[in-house]
């Protein structure tokens, strides 16, 4: 139970957080793969080795301390890491561990002096607070899955019945079910999660998926990555070879509406937009679907959309290349996605609902330009890779 003191001092690390919280985290995942290695396929190592995993968590814990008496305030940041964690398959099991290494690490990184006995109780206190309720809505997210048509819980053996290369870096895959059952529907815009074993070592990734819901497969769409173990495993693979996944799950979803959608998206963001576009097309409802990509030989699924807007009117499309392309197919603009260029492709009116995914920068970017074009920003809607970053 957190007492009134526990929370008093919680609040009052607040500044400590703000200052040093980075460090903090970082220690803490030392401690964690030390103590506990057996959670290591959880995390993405490379997330690990550019910060952003270590970002993510100190941004996270900063919240948890700003409104730890108002927790409802976190709905948002508490759902979206309900739908990780279920992706990933995060058990209750694997809570206590990571408990553990947060007070070791609070404690060494802050020192005796400032992290004594009174803070490292509360801060443990709070700690399972937070892991109750992450627990209880999980549990409710695995049951629901479960129970559902098509559902499972836990890893499924799929197999890989077609793969399509859709630029020089972006492959589709259709993945069965290697029991030959029905797949659990999903929402567009959600993702799963896909366990594979590289040299013996495990390994767990979230991908979104990539076309509409259809009860008997799933599709998703993978960059190869620079050094990307996983990924570069994905593109090896063939026809018939298995991959195990976890249930869809994610709550950067198209939500239902009349009003006209604008689709923004940039690299490989351009995969969960694809599934969006394939459900508003069967409603009626405008829709702008703006891609930006570096060149002609990185643009995934240009032909599969050239050809949607042939046979649908509600459908118009605008492509942004960051470099000039030589002969062959041309943009409809040359350089960054910038505010002026993305005022003349929205809609006349900005009464829209606007989802944009992509690389961080490119997404910050595209926020401040749709504020300031007048979207109302409770009508924008996005989607992180990786650990949750803010945009602000």
């Amino acid at each position: 139970m957190l007492s009134t003191e526990h929370r008093a001092i919680v609040t009052a690390t607040v500044p400590i957080l703000e200052q040093g919280g980075e460090a903090l985290t970082r220690h803490f995942y030392l401690k964690l793969f030390a103590d506990f290695p057996q959670v290591a396929p959880l995390f993405n190592q490379a997330h690990q080795q550019n910060g952003a995993q270590q970002r993510a968590l100190a941004n996270g814990i900063l919240m948890y301390a700003k409104n730890i008496d108002r927790l409802e305030e976190l709905g948002p940041l508490a759902s979206a890491i309900v739908n990780k964690h279920v992706a990933l398959q995060i058990l209750p099991e694997h809570y206590p561990m990571v408990g553990a290494s947060l007070l070791k690490a609070i404690r060494e990184v802050l020192g005796a002096e400032v992290a004594s006995d009174a803070v490292i109780e509360a801060w443990g206190a709070a700690y399972g607070q937070l892991a109750d309720l992450l627990i209880g809505q999980e549990a409710g997210v695995y049951a629901r899955q479960e129970a559902a048509a098509g559902g499972w819980r836990g890893a499924r053996r799929f197999v890989v019945a077609e793969k399509t290369e859709e630029s020089s870096e972006i492959t589709s895959f259709v993945l069965k079910p290697a029991d030959g059952g029905a797949v659990l529907d999903f929402a567009p815009g959600q993702y799963i999660g896909l366990r594979v074993l590289v040299d013996g070592a495990e390994m767990r990734r979230q991908y979104s998926l990539s076309d509409v819901s259809n009860g008997r497969d799933y599709r998703i769409s993978v960059k190869r990555e620079e050094g990307g173990k996983v990924s570069n495993h994905l593109h090896a693979l063939a026809l018939g070879d298995t991959v195990e996944l976890f249930p869809p799950s994610g709550d950067f979803t198209l939500r239902d509406s009349e009003r006209p959608l604008v689709l923004i998206s940039g690299g490989v963001g351009i995969t969960p937009t694809i599934a969006m576009l394939g459900a508003a097309l069967k409603t009626g409802r405008p829709v702008h679907f703006i891609h930006a990509a570096r060149h002609a030989g990185v643009h995934a699924f240009r032909g599969q959309i050239d050809r949607l807007v042939q046979r649908h009117a509600q459908l118009t499309r605008h492509y942004c290349y960051a470099e000039a392309s030589e002969g062959g197919v041309q943009p409809d603009a040359v350089g960054l996605l910038g505010r002026e260029q993305l005022a003349a492709w929205l809609p006349a009116t900005r009464d829209v609902d606007a989802y944009f995914l992509g690389p961080l920068p490119f997404m910050r970017a595209v926020k401040r330009h749709l504020k300031e074009l007048g979207v109302p920003e409770a009508q924008t809607y996005y989607e992180f890779f990786g650990p949750a970053s803010a945009l602000n």
